[in-house]
């Protein structure tokens, strides 16, 4: 076996050899000879991660190993029985399983063209056959185990005139959240260094607002603490409402990585959650953020009172796109009392678990984000969303206005699991770190302070 394959999948079956009843046989001298055992040393099914046919498979076969001083030879040995509750090899999802999913698995990269029913037969393949697709499809276009590291900054809290029904931030709603100024360059910057030297590659900064008209000074601020980020050589990315054209143009010339707009959920059922901006415009500012030359960010949030179907039309919208997303954050609505969706139920985990294994296997490329809720995941629900094909976190003191996995705790559920924070995928403006993120969070750490020392 090869050790340096990418993280190979081992299923070892045991067969049990019986030699059947207790002999009667004159002529046998072992007593008893009832039940002697043979174990053979062990069948190997070892497949890599671009198994999808019978013929990408291994079988090892190992001759058996008798055990016990004697084996009565008066009997030939029975059929053999396995003990397990896998029998014969392991096999890929069957061609007539669905044809979406197939098409998925064989597709050689990103395309554009899905339709809404193809993706709604994804989304309601039965989730353990769609979970190992995803899986398949993660890991034929990402490195297994590696997960991108975002920590989101409010660089300007409340006072929003949207009214968006599920957001503490908007000025319509009594939520207890104050409204506060745009924080200063500085201090942003300085959230920025504590983030990288905590594991974070992407620093992502977000104002409460509902567009950059008339912010000009505003968009000056925004430009240099973006210059500061990518300084670092971290990612950046900025969540600023609507933006024009030539906004986004002086955003991309500060170096930003990625912009991030969400739609939030399907056309349809849009209308329901936020009546003060519509859904072309926010289609407006994505094609903006493209055609400037920005990574596009943009997913959305499930647990809005929507039906399946709008998470099948969420991802219909992205994926038709004139190009897909370079990531997709899948959001678990925070409930926040004095919002209209304060008392709403939760959104079903196995939901989530289908809008991520769905995206991952409609954008193959892109990074899926497990976001806003995932504090309130147990440890091994994240596992299933991270095998499903979620690639990506936030991570540290605060998401905006609510609570976030911290740091501390992250780096512990990595090690446990054998996860590992994803490199930078971005050229940084300057650095002496270069674009490659060291490969755990201690050397993380020394590489930050080296290069804190260098520049003192």
């Amino acid at each position: 076996m090869d050790a340096n394959l990418d993280n190979p999948r081992l299923l070892v079956l045991v067969p049990v050899f019986e030699t059947g009843p207790p002999c009667d046989s004159v002529s046998c001298t072992v007593s008893p000879c009832a039940r002697t055992l043979a174990l053979s040393h062990a069948i190997c099914i070892l497949t890599t991660h671009a198994a999808v046919n019978q013929s990408d498979k291994m079988a090892l076969f190992l001759p058996p190993i008798r055990l016990g001083a004697r084996v009565c030879t008066s009997r030939a040995a029975s059929t053999p029985k396995f003990y397990s509750t896998v029998h014969g090899l392991p096999t890929p999802l069957q061609p007539n399983s669905s044809v979406a999913i197939q098409q998925a698995l064989n597709a050689p990269g990103a395309r554009t063209d899905w339709t809404r029913d193809e993706i709604s037969e994804i989304y309601n393949t039965p989730l353990f056959d769609l979970q190992y697709a995803a899986a398949t499809v993660h890991r034929r276009f990402h490195a297994p185990g590696a997960i991108q590291m975002c920590t989101l900054m409010n660089i300007k809290t409340g006072g929003c005139s949207e009214d968006c029904s599920y957001c503490a931030q908007s000025s319509r709603y009594n939520t207890g959240l104050k409204a506060q100024k745009m924080a200063t360059v500085d201090a942003v910057l300085d959230a920025a260094r504590t983030a990288k030297a905590n594991g974070s590659s992407r620093f992502c900064m977000g104002a409460a607002w509902r567009d950059m008209r008339g912010r000009k000074t505003s968009l000056k601020n925004i430009k240099a603490m973006v210059e500061g980020v990518r300084g670092m050589g971290m990612e950046a990315c900025v969540t600023l409402g609507m933006i024009d054209a030539s906004q986004a143009l002086e955003l991309k010339d500060a170096g930003l990585t990625a912009y991030n707009h969400n739609v939030d959920t399907s056309r349809e059922y849009y209308p329901n959650v936020i009546t003060t901006r519509s859904y072309d415009e926010r289609l407006a500012t994505i094609d903006n953020v493209r055609k400037a030359g920005i990574n596009v960010c943009s997913g959305g949030i499930l647990g809005l009172g929507e039906e399946s179907e709008d998470h099948v039309g969420l991802i219909y919208t992205v994926a038709t796109m004139p190009s897909h997303p370079e990531s997709f954050p899948v959001n678990a609505l925070v409930r926040i009392k004095g919002t209209p969706l304060g008392d709403s139920k939760p959104i079903p985990f196995d939901a989530i678990v289908r809008t991520i294994a769905t995206a991952r296997l409609v954008l193959p490329r892109t990074i899926v984000r497990l976001a806003a809720g995932r504090i309130n995941m147990s440890e091994e629900q994240q596992m299933l969303c991270f095998s499903s094909g979620a690639n990506a976190v936030f991570t540290g003191e605060k998401m905006l206005t609510t609570d976030c996995s911290d740091w501390n705790e992250d780096k512990e559920m990595f090690d446990r699991w054998g996860l590992r924070p994803m490199a930078s995928q971005h050229e940084p403006r300057t650095s002496n770190l270069g674009n490659v993120l060291p490969n755990s969070f201690t050397e993380i750490r020394e590489a930050t302070e080296q290069e804190a020392k260098t520049a003192a």
